[in-house]
């Protein structure tokens, strides 16, 4: 029998496909989702659709798939992405027939796309030295294998976008039987364009730490020291073109993408709306107030406060303004003083890039009443204004982490703790305000309950013919200097090897 195990980071989306998909295969007779602290509804829908669920004592994918194999029962174990949706009828029978029918151990998938980007630009050129036989795998950095469990207990696995190279050089190291199977077409969406630099490090790191351990090949006169030089070649490789994408839209959450206010909304389903008013009427400081409040929140479930969150509504249509947003090339993300917990919840539904907010503290998935203001919130020597904590400072930070401009920046919300981050963005948008300050230093007053004209004040691509998709525009411009890239690698090895 077969058993399918599904790494899970809230999938809400698609796990409940994926899990049903599985079960209804023949032979499988177990379907585990290792779920690594999803704040979405992941968990409670993989349950409902009965697949086993545990959670995985560590973030990060290869210990999810190392405590799935060991929570295993059956020797065939098959791993699936938890977002794809569909996959191919015959998927979990072409990955495992080959094993079944005792032909090989190892069984890594491919399919009816193109290899990544990372693939082309990363992988392929770093296997070529240190495993050129490894380059017969089309899509080396599937997810999608199966094999027997046997051999999956002697791996050692790299964490995060290092795994799957990792456990193919080392099913390869233990002289596996290893075979590619074409599984049909899949919609494998890429990865966020702002992941680039950090899967193409891990993934390196995975390639070159497998290719150096236990020996030192003769053009690797020291192997920390060859990684850190073609690792620190690479990351200034793809920098120099991620700075091409250098636009920022940042919303605030609280009624402004969600028609009310969590807190207040809470506070009526929980009954508390009394105590509530009574510290917003009694405490001036901000961070003593925020901290308050939190307390009401204590002994609630991570579950009962995303059920509010979901039943807030957002403004109609936000999902397809920020959809085109992210066509014209802008990184979008919220930027709140309310908790990370809900952010995050709302940053996944809206398929947003990042969220910036208060971090409520959890203890066994019940709230603490506890909560950590970040630093990024505080005070600075660059700072815009005299506040000890504001949501300017978030802003800097992440102009700052995507070295973007503040004149390129977008920045949308409604109330007085809005009033700094909207005078100094380049554009400044009052939505649905009531406060006249606010509106008096906004660059653009939004009086309806609609992002549509956003979009007036948001750039197009510089051309018709420029790939819409910015991760796709990104890729393009990269491939452009594929040959070149390779040569930053040989030419960093060749000085290494000269000392």
């Amino acid at each position: 029998m077969i058993t399918v195990i599904i790494p899970a980071l809230n999938e809400e989306a698609h796990i409940a496909a994926v899990v049903n998909f599985a079960k209804e295969q023949p032979n499988v007779s177990e379907v585990i989702v290792v779920d690594d602290k999803s704040t979405d509804q992941t968990v409670p829908i993989a349950l409902q659709c009965g697949a086993k669920v545990i959670t995985s004592t560590k973030l990060g994918k290869g210990t999810s798939m190392k405590e799935g194999i060991l929570y295993s029962t059956n020797e065939i174990i098959v791993f699936l992405d938890g977002d794809i949706d569909p996959y191919p009828q015959r998927t979990i029978e072409l990955l495992t027939d080959p094993i079944l029918r005792g032909e090989t151990d190892f069984v890594k998938s491919s399919f009816n796309r193109n290899a990544g980007r990372v693939t082309e630009l990363v992988a392929k050129p770093l296997l070529s030295i240190f495993f050129p036989e490894l380059l017969r795998h089309n899509q080396p950095l599937s997810g999608m294998i199966a094999g027997k469990k046997s051999f999956f207990q002697k791996l050692d696995y790299c964490e995060d976008y290092g795994v799957d190279i990792g456990i193919l050089i080392d099913m390869h190291l233990m002289k596996a039987r290893i075979r590619d199977v074409e599984i049909g077409y899949i919609e494998n969406k890429s990865k966020p364009w702002q992941e680039l630099g950090k899967m193409s490090k891990e993934v390196a790191q995975a390639i070159i730490s497998k290719g150096t351990s236990g020996k030192k090949p003769p053009y690797l006169v020291e192997e920390s020291r060859a990684q850190k030089k073609i690792l620190s070649q690479m990351e200034y490789a793809l920098k120099g073109h991620l700075r091409k994408l250098n636009k920022l839209v940042v919303f605030d959450m609280d009624n402004t993408l969600l028609c009310g206010r969590f807190i207040d909304i809470c506070a009526n389903k929980f009954g508390f709306t009394d105590k509530l008013m009574e510290i917003r009427l009694s405490e001036t400081d901000g961070i003593s107030l925020t901290k308050q409040i939190a307390t009401l929140l204590m002994g609630k479930s991570l579950a009962d406060l995303i059920s509010v969150a979901d039943e807030i509504p957002i403004v109609n249509g936000t999902k397809e303004i920020i959809s085109e947003l992210k066509r014209r090339g802008y990184i979008v993300g919220i930027i709140s003083d309310s908790y990370d917990c809900i952010a995050n919840h709302i940053k996944n539904k809206l398929e947003m890039d990042f969220s910036l907010s208060n971090e409520l503290e959890f203890s066994k998935s019940i709230c603490t009443g506890e909560v950590k203001i970040p630093s990024f919130f505080f005070s600075n020597p660059n700072s815009l204004c005299k506040h000890t904590f504001c949501k300017t400072n978030a802003l800097l930070n992440i102009l700052n982490k995507y070295n973007i401009k503040k004149e390129d920046c977008i920045a949308i919300g409604d109330s007085l703790n809005d009033l700094c981050m909207i005078k100094e963005a380049g554009t400044g948008i009052a939505f649905c305000s009531d406060d006249e300050l606010l509106k008096h230093h906004a660059d653009v007053i939004i009086s309806t309950p609609s992002f549509t004209e956003l979009l007036n004040h948001a750039s197009l691509p510089h051309s018709k013919s420029q790939t819409a998709n910015p991760a796709l525009r990104l890729a393009s411009n990269i491939s452009k200097r594929g040959s070149d890239f390779f040569q930053i690698l040989s030419n960093a090895i060749h000085r290494i090897s000269k000392g």
